[in-house]
């Protein structure tokens, strides 16, 4: 949560800071200043501004605004954050810092483009910081990503949330129907209450979901593990008979320091709770998640031999000596000088984890990595609409659905800090279409669709009056489609859904030729001059010719050839019949039989363009190109009986 978040982005880290002692003082500026000091942020706002009523200096009354900002930034008030140090700017506020405050408020309330302009003046001001540069990068980012979401869907989990602060949820059960989280609602054991935020200390809650899915009204769990200060982010073994959380505790006008405990569970309640032996005097340590063999943990601290900030460490436990090994740091490839916090190991093996250090949104954003050869990959950005311009961290998924929980500060939320859920719907493929006679363009009912699936699945469908067809298909399938109808020949297709990353209907339509008109065109079957040699591009034309006779394999057809009217008719004849007898050998070539094509030349008999009309066109290459036209092959369907031979064998 922002105010848990904020702990790890100033001098104490984790949860809730305890209550420290508040100076009685009479000047409210004195009085507000102590406050400020002790982490009381939510107490020091008032009495600032009372300070702010009385001051009469201007140095002063700017530093007192900034202070006032700073108090609102702490307690994840965005809005009054962004206004204050507006105010403390405009009093002439010196340090440079309020610059980049105000830009990274206006961002996380999603005024983008103002935030780059405030990004801009302080990059101006101190040009050697990348703090500035990184600004700009995250309100584009959180622009192109808001505007280009991935497919996850998010809701806010309403029933579960509450005005104040809900964060960090963990499955308490194995059907994922029992959700733990921490709250700072006013239910909390804990007496008293942070005066760094205003609200209870932070506890570890329960929900439950009944068999409508609906969730029960949250509940302190049962037993002693939830103490005097503050417990939060729990993580649970698969029998949810052990659990591991942070502890924070601090005595009067001492640091607070947090701690990884675990309990175990007793009857029905949480007790005997114990210190993992990780963190010291000058660490501190929190939010445990665990491998589900339980044989490693990971956690987050700021403790010496980091990559800077808060980072992720991991602690490997013996079995035969029941010992934790010493914490081993992952590294700069997950680690930057920023800070890293709220890991979740998952079954598969990889690592999510909240992270300010690498390129996002904004604030902190949810990553995840994978283990490659014992190395951690790049950290991935989840992007929106999981991550925001806020905060978002603390993420959970189920072993084997792209579902689960996380939390975040945006805007529009119901309290500081909500959970909320997530899911990645499944893609949709659809593929419909229409038949047609090719000629007329009329519709074709009771077309029959075969469509045969690479994963090994198939089916029929045929059309409707209407011609039409639909079916749901398969993601990342490629399929073959056959559209038949008596007495038209085949047409056939191929559609796939290999590769695409979103639901998506295709459109497959048919062009089916009827078999009872007289010749059939198909591409063109060209010569040159004198010649029967088949051309590369025929032999294009005659591949065409061959699908259609492995897809209709009981017609019978003839191969008409034509030549052009230059030459006698004798030659022509005689030529015309050479070329049909090249179209027929190249099939046979390919595997078709003889007697399923017969070669009849016509010469020049039946001319496309006439010599009349041809004499008409006015240049050379025009009329070349009219006699061109003249010399062709077609073919008709003569039956559709045929019957292939049996194989011969001995």
């Amino acid at each position: 949560m922002i105010s848990n978040l904020a702990r790890f982005l100033g001098t104490v880290f984790f949860l809730a800071i305890c209550s420290l002692s508040s100076f009685a003082q009479k000047d409210f500026l004195d009085d507000a200043n102590a406050k400020f000091n002790n982490y009381q942020y939510s107490a020091a706002i008032d009495p600032f501004k009372k300070a702010y009523a009385k001051e009469k200096k201007p140095v002063k009354k700017a530093e007192i605004l900034f202070k006032t900002a700073e108090c609102y930034r702490y307690i994840n008030d965005t809005k009054q954050a962004e206004i204050w140090y507006d105010k403390a700017i405009k009093a002439k506020y010196k340090d440079p810092i309020a610059q980049l405050y105000l830009a990274d408020m206006k961002k996380i309330n999603e005024k983008y483009e103002e935030a780059i302009v405030e990004y801009e003046k302080y990059k101006k001001l101190v040009p050697d910081d990348s703090r500035g540069e990184a600004g700009v990068e995250a309100c584009k980012n959180a622009q192109d990503w808001k505007d280009n979401p991935t497919r996850y869907k998010v809701e806010n989990m309403a029933l579960i949330n509450s005005p104040q602060s809900d964060f960090s949820p963990a499955y308490a059960k194995k059907d994922y129907s029992i959700l733990y989280f921490t709250s700072t609602r006013p239910s909390s054991t804990g007496k008293g209450v942070d005066e760094w935020t205003g609200e209870s200390f932070s506890d570890l809650y329960e929900t439950k979901r009944d068999r409508n899915g609906k969730w029960s009204e949250p509940t302190l769990i049962p037993g002693t593990a939830n103490g005097e200060s503050n417990d939060g982010s729990p993580w649970l073994n698969e029998r949810a008979n052990e659990m591991t959380f942070t502890r924070c505790t601090a005595e009067q006008d001492k640091q607070l320091v947090c701690k990884i405990c675990q309990s175990r569970k007793k009857g029905t309640g949480w007790e005997d709770v114990v210190e993992l032996p990780f963190g010291n005097d000058s660490s501190t340590v929190g939010h445990p998640s665990l491998t589900e063999d339980e044989l490693t943990i990971y956690f987050a601290s700021d403790m010496a031999g980091g990559q800077g900030g808060k980072d992720i460490w991991k602690s490997n436990y013996d079995k035969k000596t029941k010992v934790w090994s010493d914490p081993e740091n992952l590294g700069p490839t997950i680690n930057t000088p920023g800070d890293e916090m709220y890991p979740f190991i998952h079954a598969d093996g990889k690592l999510y984890f909240a992270s300010n250090g690498h390129a996002g949104m904004g604030g902190l954003d949810i990553f995840w990595s994978d283990q490659k050869e014992g190395k951690w990959t790049k950290p991935e950005n989840m992007k929106s609409p999981i991550n925001s311009p806020g905060d978002d961290f603390a993420i959970i998924i189920e072993k084997t659905a792209e579902r689960g929980y996380f939390t975040s500060n945006r805007v529009n939320g119901k309290g500081g800090d909500d959970i909320y859920m997530f899911w990645l719907p499944p893609l949709i493929f659809t593929l419909q279409g229409v038949a047609y006679d090719v000629d007329s363009k009329q519709v074709l009912p009771s077309t029959t669709v075969s469509i045969t699936g690479s994963n090994g699945e198939s089916m029929q469908i045929n059309t409707d009056t209407a011609g039409h067809y639909f079916t749901k298909i398969a993601q990342n399938v490629t399929y073959d489609l056959v559209a038949t109808k008596k007495d038209y020949l085949k047409d056939s297709g191929t559609e796939t859904t290999v590769g695409l990353t979103e639901s998506t209907d295709l459109i497959h339509d048919f062009y089916l030729q009827s078999i009872k008109v007289g010749e059939i065109r198909f591409p063109d079957v060209l010569y040159d001059l004198d010649k029967y040699e088949l051309r590369p591009e025929s032999k294009d034309s005659l591949d065409f010719l061959y699908k259609v006779l492995i897809d209709n394999p009981t017609i019978v057809i003839e191969l008409s050839s034509h030549t052009d009217s230059r030459g006698s008719d004798k030659y022509n004849q005689k030529l015309s019949q050479n070329r049909a007898k090249s179209c027929v050998d190249y099939l046979i070539s390919k595997g078709i039989p003889a007697d399923r094509m017969v070669p009849v030349g016509y010469g020049e008999k039946k001319l496309l363009v006439s010599d009349a009309e041809i004499a008409k066109l006015e240049t050379e290459d025009e009329k070349e190109a009219a006699h061109q036209k003249n010399r062709r092959t077609v073919f008709r369907v003569l039956r559709d009986d045929y019957v292939p031979k049996a194989a011969s064998g001995r």
